[in-house]
């Protein structure tokens, strides 16, 4: 096996995800990622499965941010590459049109699995977390606090598309918790919009001048296949002529 870290970090992961990490994953930066983050995040072989097949490296560190002007340093590069994007919710079913709450309901019910996808470290504090203030209430979508990084983390699920009002809500909830919820002691509060299609330029202009470390990314529901494997595949067409036992180029009478 080529290398990939230090000998003592290869000794620390047991063979069988060594075994899985030959087989799926090629490039070696990749294979380490897949090591660093199985001995940080006590991934098993069948989580490391789901890992690799959901392209993780990939997508972490991803989405879009104004954590670098945000937040110190090194918190900044922590938090930047706790942020996924995509995150992919392929544990739901799910089918267009759905509500956002629906979305929000199924994320808590599989919360086990919300929370690996989401990774290591959060902690879930509440769903329509109510917040009061000026008279109102207010209800946030999710509420978690990452135990590590020991700040709140408020979640804004949004079907469709990235819309810049978005920033300027998620930075209010953001100021609530950080005036209601924190500790002294805590970080600043992170606001995290999740959404189904993102405008990367929209989301920069919309975090401009934003005093809250907010992040934009995307989710989907399931993963899209890859091109080379949907060609292998055959269509829809061809699947109904074999069913009715007829070429695909015959004429059914």
């Amino acid at each position: 096996m080529a290398k990939t870290g230090n000998d003592s970090t290869l000794w620390q992961v047991p063979w069988g995800h060594h075994a899985l990490l030959l087989e799926k994953v090629k490039p070696v930066p990749a294979r380490r990622w897949y090591i660093e983050q199985t001995l940080a995040q006590g991934w098993s072989r069948n989580t490391l499965m789901l890992m690799i097949d959901s392209r993780a490296h990939e997508r972490q560190g991803a989405g879009a941010s104004n954590f670098a002007l945000r937040l110190p340093a090194p918190q900044s590069d922590l938090v930047q590459q706790a942020l996924k994007d995509p995150y992919v919710f392929d544990f739901l079913t799910l089918e267009e049109p759905f509500h956002e709450r629906e979305l929000e309901t199924g994320l808590v019910r599989h919360l086990e699995k919300f929370l690996l996808e989401l990774g290591q470290g959060f902690a879930f504090m509440g769903r329509q977390y109510r917040i009061a203030a000026g008279g109102q209430d207010f209800y946030l979508d999710l509420l978690f606090f990452h135990v590590q990084l020991r700040c709140h983390l408020v979640i804004e699920l949004k079907r469709g598309e990235f819309k810049p009002e978005y920033a300027g809500k998620i930075n209010f909830y953001c100021n609530l918790v950080d005036d209601r919820l924190k500790h002294p002691d805590d970080a600043p509060t992170i606001g995290l919009i999740l959404c189904q299609r993102n405008n990367q330029v929209l989301a920069e202009y919309a975090l401009r001048g934003m005093d809250k470390p907010i992040g934009i990314s995307t989710f989907e529901l399931t993963r899209a296949l890859p091109a080379m494997l949907r060609s292998a595949l055959p269509s829809i067409e061809a699947i109904e002529h074999e069913l009715s036992g007829a070429a695909p180029n015959s004429k059914v009478p």
